[in-house]
């Protein structure tokens, strides 16, 4: 073994898929790309999702307490890291990168057309949010695009490096 930097734990830690979080306040929807989050309940389905203060979407969703968690296939790869590589202060992303708002059942952030499965949230804990920026969601509607066959989901390793779903393992589990 040698040691590691620890600036690059994160790395060996991913937490899940590149997703893309949408958010909608004063008539203006929003989307950002989002790779710190994680599961913290199974039923109702939790999330924990962290938000940078710096970023455009966390005024809107700790004023609005609520999202979509939009999950793009690999597809939309170049499109989620452009989405991640500009500010809601200065850009209409929906537009500039071709994106399709949808209108959502119970919350006023729009889907996102082009995802193969789509989250509608609420926010449920601001705990942690003044000290980690972390809010934990409920998801209260969740949508799937089936004719999107297989998708195959992008996983960041950091400093611009991604990996995208490969073979599907099954292993006998007692969970369900």
């Amino acid at each position: 073994m040698k040691e590691l930097e620890l600036a690059r734990v994160y790395q060996l830690i991913e937490p899940g898929p590149v997703v893309l979080l949408t958010t909608a306040r004063n008539g203006r929807a929003n989307v950002m790309t989002m790779s710190w989050h994680m599961m913290v309940e199974f039923e109702p389905p939790l999330i924990a999702c962290v938000v940078s203060a710096a970023d455009y979407s966390f005024a809107a969703l700790r004023a609005t307490k609520e999202c979509v968690i939009a999950i793009p296939a690999v597809r939309l790869a170049q499109e989620v890291v452009n989405i991640g590589n500009c500010s809601g202060r200065d850009v209409a992303k929906f537009e500039k990168f071709g994106l399709t708002p949808t209108p959502a059942k119970r919350v006023a952030a729009p889907l996102i057309a082009e995802c193969f499965a789509n989250l509608e949230c609420k926010v449920v804990d601001r705990r942690l949010v003044k000290m980690y920026n972390l809010f934990v969601v409920e998801v209260l509607q969740a949508w799937i695009d089936r004719s999107q066959k297989n998708p195959k989901t992008i996983h960041h390793q950091g400093y611009g490096k991604c990996v995208v779903d490969g073979e599907t393992l099954k292993l006998k589990s007692k969970m369900r």
